[in-house]
């Protein structure tokens, strides 16, 4: 029993961090952008801290060609195309300019501004590894997560961040479509809690039974003792 109430009084705790996230989340997301992170920053960089973080990065795009990751969105499926952004600063980022579909995949070098420009979007943190039940192969250019690091180093660049940017949604929805960063978390804690407190009421009243029910018959045979 005891177990079960410390795992209910964890969930408590659990739904208190969670809406305490939620609540830093929301007010980055609708902060005023500041620059990205620079070098001196990038190891000291977490999830709980710092994504979703509105940014701006100032720089020009790279010639590479971008690297289109499989994406599920409420458009429906496709890519992501993540593209490499040279910094005014010598490092490079990489920047998810959206979503294309499926069959409009040589729309993901479209609208690339040659000249110097300025990207606003949201700070992410790496997905590394794979997605959709499938690892990376980028021997293969299969991507199915936005692993900065493995897609820096199959793209050879050198002094790329630990993270990526989701572009800001652009005029007109042209393609790639930015903008469509899902921004969910789950919060079941409550529901858990109440399970776990259920629980540990439900064994304590099974204690409380048994343990009267063991009282009861050793009354009864001492009463039967007793009569003999």
């Amino acid at each position: 029993m005891g177990g079960l109430t410390a795992l209910a009084t964890w969930q408590v705790h659990r739904r208190a961090w969670k809406l305490d996230l939620i609540a830093r989340v929301e007010a980055r997301v609708h902060a005023d952008p500041v620059p990205a992170p620079v070098p001196e920053r990038w190891a000291a960089l977490t999830a709980a801290g710092d994504e979703y973080r509105r940014v701006t990065v100032t720089g020009a795009w790279t010639a590479d060609r971008p690297t289109l990751v499989q994406a599920a969105t409420e458009l429906g499926g496709g890519y992501w195309v993540m593209q490499p952004f040279a910094r005014d600063d010598g490092t490079t980022v990489l920047v998810n300019r959206g979503f294309v579909p499926a069959g409009r995949r040589e729309a993901a070098s479209s609208a690339l501004n040659s000249g110097r420009v300025t990207v606003t979007g949201l700070l992410r943190m790496s997905e590394p590894g794979g997605g959709f039940l499938r690892l990376n192969d980028p021997a293969a250019d299969r991507w199915y997560s936005r692993d900065v690091a493995a897609i820096a180093a199959s793209l050879g660049l050198r002094g790329a961040a630990p993270y990526f940017i989701d572009a800001q949604a652009g005029p007109g929805g042209a393609l790639p479509v930015g903008g469509l960063t899902v921004i969910s978390f789950p919060n079941n804690h409550l529901i858990y809690a109440f399970t776990w407190g259920a629980l540990a009421l439900m064994t304590a009243a099974g204690a409380i039974f048994v343990n009267l029910d063991v009282l009861r018959s050793r009354a009864d045979w001492r009463a039967s003792r007793s009569a003999e």
